[in-house]
């Protein structure tokens, strides 16, 4: 962009009638992030800018340079007023819709007064005319009035003022469909195309290093390491996603595959701090979380602050540092910025009003006369987001990003040198918009290599890396032909709802959020009673390799190792014994402990010990059975596993009363609840269920249903589908929600649940 400003500017200062050039530049962003970055942009010149920073002209230019105009607005300001958006509006204005001349003189300001503009669209994917994509899905509303506001005002302006050239910048050269991009789809007037490939083969950006192989055991899906892709991986039958979809409290831990997979990736992270420590001025280098849903980017945060991932035992504390950590969500960054900038359309709901309300006044509790104003408070939140890794600013010392929905913000920042994908990754544009938070340099200087072909001296960047766990990145191409038969026509759908003619047989459920035990006073174990826990180590890893990604793949080049040995010989048993037990009694709430919170903490160290330091926590493998430091580390990467393992045998020797708790606003719910729904599977009329139609899966399923309905046994029952009847069970140290297939009321009255399985 700064190349093509001085080229535009610097031909009209030196022949001022060649109309193919013009000195006032008007830049549009998609957001307020995007202008902030490009502000280093502007003539007059800030303090920041590309122009003296990467040398663009010669100083005896720069004067030239300067007798042009550059203006940087985002696309929100082009937005107008319709006849009738004015007619909804309540108000005691009653003027009419602006003319071009006066709606040009608002969005330009100081430049109403220039003609023949040069436009530059920055993410301009998000501003087009026609998208042959466009179905008129609900999800894409947004989408379409973006680019109409978008293109319509350069319309007006045109119109007005006249617009010379539009140069559209983008990554994603396609209107925004949901979906591949089909050739009809990318823009026609690409002129320029200069992909991500091309600028790590130069050496314009960092370059990305992936998982090329670790010494846990291999996905089965692909062979390659887990940490590659991590929501994907299946550890000992617990699916990482089903751990990482769960909308639970933020105490519930994560997987161990995640727990690990920090503790590798933290590992390095300290060693490239070490390294920059000496710097002067010292900016941390950053590590940024992509989460798949804020549940997960709420437990990853409380994780970090209550060091659930052990870093601080394992010398990585400094990570975890609360006031260095920025949790932060896009669409609510969006919301705070809409409600403090006043930029309501009406189109809101109550619910969004409230959460932006929250969000904005979060952290206000002073006094009300030091109040900060919500516009205060979205500016101080934006510039901290804004100004990570920035000496001197307010992010400058952020080193922990845990996100969601970052991927279109179009932020990113020089020090980030650590990428975590903890979320589904459906195509390769995805990975890109990911790996692309990390890719910007740190530094641009130039160093003499000696050039292996002709043996003279040339300029060339030092190579500098991101290093990333749970991406699967790569440049193999991935795109549908488009060519083929028409897809089908969508099935017929049943309409599924509770039948007010068969209300007889409405069943009702215990709505349960959790089990309380009740404890003795006094803990103890009986270790010949306690079950053997058997781990295998090759589903940890504690040696990873990673590759650069050239020429499109991972390769064995500039290899990184990150190996845990260090951090087993650095940590004590008694360590670990003392995290264990802290995890258990942070995790388990205790409202019936009849003693002191200290006597209970004091007693679980004291039998953890005693089970760990037995034969009763073995791995499958004898080797690493006499190898104390591999041990340590496998039950450090194992803690979930060992901690519900452990608790389970105190709490079974140690309950003497279990207790219910209920959902306080919904304790018991019904087959009355079920809201209608819509199903093309296969369905049967039953006359023993509440519901209209049995949905069924499977042939199995049916004649099931069938025998239920038929049985003399019986006196209701109902296939629990949008029910929303769940056990919550922790297995390998994953919360999951277990869904039955029917209840069934008996004549008896008792109620039975039934689970079918091949």
């Amino acid at each position: 962009m700064s190349m093509l400003i001085a080229w535009q500017v610097l031909n009209k200062v030196v022949n001022s009638k060649d109309t193919r050039f013009s000195k006032n530049i008007l830049v549009v962003a998609p957001g307020l992030t995007v202008r902030n970055r490009l502000s280093v942009l502007k003539i007059p010149f800030d303090k920041e800018n590309y122009f003296e920073e990467f040398n663009i002209v010669p100083s005896g230019l720069m004067e030239s340079l300067r007798q042009g105009k550059v203006k940087i607005i985002n696309w929100h300001t082009l937005a107008w007023d319709s006849e009738e958006r004015l007619a909804k509006k309540k108000t005691v204005d009653k003027r009419g819709v602006k003319s071009d001349e006066a709606y040009v003189r608002d969005v330009l300001g100081d430049m109403a007064n220039a003609t023949n503009l040069v436009v530059i669209n920055d993410e301009a994917h998000h501003a087009w005319r026609v998208n042959p994509d466009f179905k008129g899905k609900k999800d894409d509303k947004e989408l379409v009035a973006e680019a109409t506001i978008w293109v319509g005002g350069l319309d007006k302006i045109h119109r007005s003022r006249g617009i010379l050239q539009c140069f559209d910048l983008s990554a994603t050269p396609f209107a925004p469909s949901g979906k591949q991009a089909s050739e009809e789809a990318l823009f026609p007037w690409i002129v320029s195309d200069f992909g991500l490939n091309d600028a790590i083969e130069s050496g314009l950006v960092k370059t990305p290093r992936v998982v090329i192989r670790d010494d846990g055991s291999p996905s089965a899906r692909d062979f390659r390491s887990k940490l590659y892709r991590i929501y994907t991986a299946d550890v000992e039958g617990a699916k990482i996603s089903d751990g990482l979809n769960q909308k639970v409290d933020e105490t519930i831990p994560l997987p161990d595959l995640v727990k690990n997979a920090y503790i590798l990736l933290g590992k390095d992270w300290k060693t490239v701090y070490d390294s920059w420590k000496n710097k002067i001025p010292f900016v941390p280098p950053v590590m940024i979380t992509v989460a798949n849903i804020t549940y997960t980017s709420a437990r990853i945060k409380y994780s970090f602050d209550h060091d659930s991932f052990l870093l601080s035992a394992v010398g990585l504390g400094e990570l975890g540092n609360p006031e260095k950590t920025l949790q932060i969500d896009s669409s609510i960054l969006n919301k705070v910025e809409k409600g403090a900038f006043g930029e309501f359309n009406g189109d809101e709901t109550e619910q969004d009003i409230e959460e932006i309300k929250d969000v904005v006044e979060e952290e206000n509790d002073e006094p009300t006369e030091k109040k900060k104003s919500k516009k205060d408070l979205a500016l101080e939140l934006r510039g901290k987001v804004n100004t990570v890794g920035r000496f001197g600013e307010a992010g400058e010392q952020i080193q922990n990003v845990i996100s969601v929905g970052m991927l279109s913000e179009g932020w990113d920042a020089k020090t980030v040198t650590h990428i975590m994908g903890l979320r589904a990754f459906s195509s390769q544009l995805l990975c890109e918009q990911v790996v692309g938070r990390g890719l910007r340099r740190t530094e641009y200087e130039t160093k003499k290599f000696i050039d292996p072909k002709t043996g003279k001296e040339i300029d060339l960047f030092e190579p500098e890396y991101v290093n990333i766990f749970g991406v699967p990145f790569t440049f193999l191409p991935h795109e549908e032909t488009g060519e083929g038969p028409e897809p089908p026509p969508p099935k017929a759908k049943t309409e599924i709802k509770p039948d007010k003619e068969k209300a007889e047989h409405e069943i009702s459920f215990p709505n349960v959020l959790r089990i309380d035990h009740i404890y003795k006073p006094q803990l103890t174990i009986n270790l010949a009673k306690v079950k053997p826990l058997e781990l295998d180590p090759y589903s940890s890893i504690t040696e990873a390799e990673l590759g650069a990604i050239i020429a499109g793949k991972p390769t064995n080049l500039s290899i990184s190792g990150i190996d845990l040995v260090e951090i087993g010989v650095n940590t004590r048993m008694q360590t670990i014994i003392f995290k264990t037990a802290s995890a258990i009694y942070n995790s388990e709430k205790k409202p019936d402990w009849k003693g002191s919170k200290e006597t209970f903490l004091i007693q679980l160290i004291g039998i953890v010990e005693k089970i760990i330091n037995s034969d009763k926590i073995r791995f499958k493998n004898p080797l690493f059975n006499q190898d104390e430091v591999r041990k340590r580390i496998l039950l450090m990467l194992n803690m979930n596993k060992v901690i519900q393992h452990l608790w389970n045998e105190i709490s079974a020797v140690n309950t003497t009363q279990l207790t219910p708790i209920f959902d306080k606003e919904h304790p018991i719910r019904s087959t009355t609840d079920i809201r209608t729904w819509w199903t093309s599977k296969p369905c049967e009329n039953f006359s023993k269920s509440h519901i209209n139609f049995v949905v069924y899966d499977s042939t199995w399923e049916f004649l099931e249903a069938r025998k239920i309905n038929d049985s003399k046994l019986v006196e209701s029952f109902v296939k629990n589908d949008h029910l929303g009847f769940a056990i919550i069970y922790n297995y390998q140290g994953i919360v999951n929600r277990y869904f039955p297939d029917f209840i069934i009321k008996l004549k008896t009255g008792e109620h039975l649940i039934l689970e079918t399985k091949g």
